[in-house]
């Protein structure tokens, strides 16, 4: 994140800061391609695997 956001734009205050942070979380989530998961953005391959769940499965959350 510090390379591909933070370093390259001048946050200035704290609400730019979260704004950008923000709209980078979203484009590394939903488009930015990962070679871990076969060219696929990580939002992809979660949803794919949560078609793979059995009706008696838990979900596992994270507080």
């Amino acid at each position: 994140m510090k390379y591909e956001c933070v370093y390259l734009y001048a946050l200035e205050t704290g609400s730019d800061a979260l704004a950008g942070i923000a709209k980078w979380v979203a484009f590394y989530n939903h488009k930015r391609p990962h070679s871990a998961h076969g060219g696929k953005p990580p939002s992809v391959v979660y949803w794919l695997g949560k078609d793979d769940m059995q009706p008696d499965q838990q979900e596992q959350r994270v507080a």
